[in-house]
């Protein structure tokens, strides 16, 4: 999956059982867990989750 920083171990690792989440502030990241510890990663992905697209209207267009 992806792969993080753990604070605890001081070593980069894989995260395991990863669940990719949107933050308050719209932008991606991924929690999940160290392999080794268990302690909980996160890591931030780059851009913003996309916005869902209105439904398109059933109304005709009016003619002139």
């Amino acid at each position: 999956m992806a792969e993080g920083y753990c604070v605890k171990c001081k070593a980069k690792k894989e995260i395991a059982d990863g669940v990719e989440e949107v933050m308050k502030n719209g932008r991606k990241a991924i929690k999940g867990k160290c392999p080794t510890c268990g302690t909980v990663m996160f890591k931030i992905l780059g851009g913003k989750a996309a916005a869902p697209e209105p439904p398109p209207s059933s109304t005709p267009p009016a003619a002139s």
